[in-house]
């Protein structure tokens, strides 16, 4: 998934920013509102994490912003305040969750995913399709109960996938979802390297991808 951090205190924002992408997750992260609404203008995400108490102004603010401008993206508020009106404020703002500092990464990672299942179909837990079975909470892949070993990037690169499986998606589309805006070295071939990679692991399941050229990839699955 993509997610946009907004978060000035810089080592709260590098905690969440590596605790996240170890999950392979991509992660934009601003430290002003300025920045964050910079990042909303060209980039979709699936959730976005703002912290209340800003430099130059509140994440309230961008998130009513956001939902003025009907972006219906998933939010989930940070903040050090625990007086309940304030909570109240910021659900009643649009807010879909919220955190109270200090907390445990492991639990912003949950309610990140939580939030991020709640825009999609897959709102169990693991996704089977065809032989094959994904647990995106444990971020694991087996085909015909045998697991199947991924890298960080792999299993990014198939979760979009598997969450889109059936339609074609292009290269820039899984691009934006895999890499955050930091990683400008990272071309449109890592894409096809991947691709192949995923493909050498899930041979000989009823599962393939397949490649339409100059559109994209898909993911299908043999009846």
């Amino acid at each position: 998934m993509r997610v946009l951090l907004l978060e000035d205190t810089s080592d709260v924002a590098e905690a969440i920013v590596a605790s996240l992408a170890r999950r392979g997750a991509a992660v934009d992260h601003a430290d002003t509102l300025a920045r964050a609404r910079d990042a909303l203008a060209v980039q979709d995400y699936d959730v976005a994490i703002l912290d209340i108490n800003l430099p130059d102004g509140s994440g309230t603010e961008l998130l009513r912003e956001m939902r003025g401008a009907r972006n219906a993206t998933p939010v989930l508020m940070l903040t050090a305040r625990i007086e309940v009106e304030d909570r109240i404020a910021a659900l009643d703002t649009g807010a879909d969750d919220y955190l109270v500092k200090p907390f445990d990464l492991r639990e912003l990672e949950a309610r990140v995913r939580a939030l991020a299942r709640r825009a999609t179909p897959d709102r169990g837990g693991e996704i089977a399709f065809g032989d094959l079975a994904f647990d995106p909470a444990g971020r694991t892949l087996s085909v015909s109960g045998r697991p199947v070993a991924l890298t960080r990037r792999e299993l990014s690169l198939f979760e979009v996938l598997i969450a889109n499986r059936g339609r074609v998606m292009s290269k820039e589309r899984i691009f934006e979802r895999m890499f955050p805006f930091d990683e400008e070295e990272v071309g449109l071939t890592a894409i096809e390297i991947y691709v192949a990679r995923v493909r050498r692991k899930i041979e000989g399941s009823r599962v393939s991808i397949r490649t339409l050229r100059g559109l994209g990839y898909q993911l299908v699955a043999d009846e």
